[in-house]
């Protein structure tokens, strides 16, 4: 008992020590508020929204998903127009850099680190210059096809393994860092595409040069898909799938090790942080793992080696926040409902007392240690019950250090601005 207690003190020091009281991030998606933020006016109005709603930083996106960035770059397209809608030039992220300090607000710039393209509008570097870049899915019945090539597929991925986008990357998070003087960056989609990517040559001889041998065959022994008698397709493990596995995590590690280097670099003083989603027991599935070093996943999980936790990166983060995206907040609602929920990276149905708000930060806490975190909300799972969205505040508040707002497009089309108030404030009582 007095060691937790000492870890939970020692947490809130250090949660203090980086933040002064717990941070409440609003995340500002920049397609889907693009026609609304296209106005410095409307810029001040929204910032000053945010302050008086007991918001202390925002989450600017500077790297959408169609590779384009929300400024004028030396290493990729400068987003002007979006759905038919031209911005005027203006210098977009300064404009917000300016409101937040005049509201004493913390700005974080936010990256799709490794989405390229988005598939509905055919809009990227991966549809024009980059088509080598983009992931290569291997499905049922088709094999290993790009990513472009899937039918409805909205985000599509670039190969995380290629030096040459981990080198592009690299140089737009140093290059914003220069030109806009902002509290830190936040990384997004730093992950595979799901479980089917990335089964490219390149990933196979990557792989084949971490195991030391030969993959005699390439996908079915990391896995094949097997049609079951109702007719749909299973997942059947080969004899390299673990090793694969943690192969994808070591990629993605090394990765956050590169960009955590890159942005110290620039800014010493530079927050470094990551969004992912807190699933864990299935986000190996995209490559990723997100726990503490100390937290040996193959005592919990047969898809995890020994090795696994070797690449944790809690430890490389200033800043951590993580999606608890249910609409069930506490485990006694939890353990009321049907149990089995999807989420956005899943192959298929879980189930778990992991699955709810509450659920997710009790554990998240338990694989970060003494790593921080900020609980994450997406308030379209709430759709107009604002109590049970108030009710997810408070819970991600008084379980997690921090809150993360997703997104303030929500907020504004709910008008939940007085709900957001009155539960920040009542967290804080």
């Amino acid at each position: 008992m007095k060691g937790k207690l000492l870890s939970l003190v020692v947490l809130l020091f250090v949660t203090v020590a980086l933040f002064g009281e717990k941070p409440k991030l609003m995340w500002i998606d920049c397609s889907a508020n693009w026609e609304r933020f296209s106005y410095p006016d409307s810029i001040k109005h929204y910032v000053k929204r945010c302050k008086d709603a007991g918001i202390t930083a925002l989450v600017l996106d500077i790297k959408g998903t169609s590779s384009e960035l929300n400024y004028k770059s030396r290493y990729a397209p400068h987003k002007t127009e979006w759905k038919g809608f031209k911005r005027a030039d203006f210098d977009y992220v300064e404009a917000f850099l300016v409101a937040a300090r005049e509201n004493g607000l913390k700005i974080y710039g936010s990256f799709n680190i490794f989405a390229e393209g988005h598939g509905l509008f055919k809009k990227g570097l991966v549809y024009t210059t980059k088509q080598h870049w983009q992931s290569m899915n291997y499905l049922p019945e088709k094999g290993v096809v790009p990513s472009s090539q899937i039918e409805g597929k909205a985000v599509i991925f670039s190969n995380p393994a290629l030096p040459e986008v981990q080198e592009h990357i690299l140089n737009i998070l140093k290059e914003t860092l220069t030109l806009y003087p902002l509290d830190g960056i936040i990384l997004d989609r730093t992950r595979y595409d799901n479980i089917t990517a990335d089964f490219s040559e390149f990933s196979k001889n990557e792989f084949e040069k971490y195991i030391g041998e030969k993959v005699n065959r390439f996908p079915q022994d990391i896995f094949e898909w097997v049609k079951g008698q109702d007719g749909n397709y299973i997942r059947e493990e080969g004899v390299h799938f673990k090793k694969w596995i943690e192969w994808r995590a070591s990629v993605i590690y090394n990765f956050f090790v590169k960009a955590r280097m890159a942005v110290k670099e620039v800014d010493s003083s530079a927050v470094f942080g990551a969004y992912t989603g807190a699933w864990y027991p299935t986000y190996y599935e995209v490559g990723v793992n997100w726990a503490s070093k100390d937290y040996d996943a193959s005592k919990d999980f047969k898809w995890a080696t020994p090795e696994y936790k070797n690449y944790g990166y809690a430890h490389l983060l200033d800043l951590y926040t993580n999606g608890n995206y249910y609409y069930n907040v506490t485990l006694e609602e939890y353990r009321k409902s049907e149990g089995y929920h999807k989420n956005e990276t899943d192959s298929e149905l879980s189930s778990g007392e992991h699955l709810c708000v509450e659920g997710a930060c009790i554990y998240s806490r338990k694989l970060l240690g003494n790593n921080p975190f900020l609980g994450g909300i997406y308030v379209e799972d709430y759709k107009k019950d604002s109590h049970q969205f108030m009710r997810a505040v408070e819970m991600n508040l008084k379980k997690s250090d921090g809150l993360m707002i997703f997104d303030i497009v929500h907020i504004i089309r709910n008008g939940w601005w007085e709900e957001l108030t009155e539960a920040i404030a009542k967290s804080c009582e």
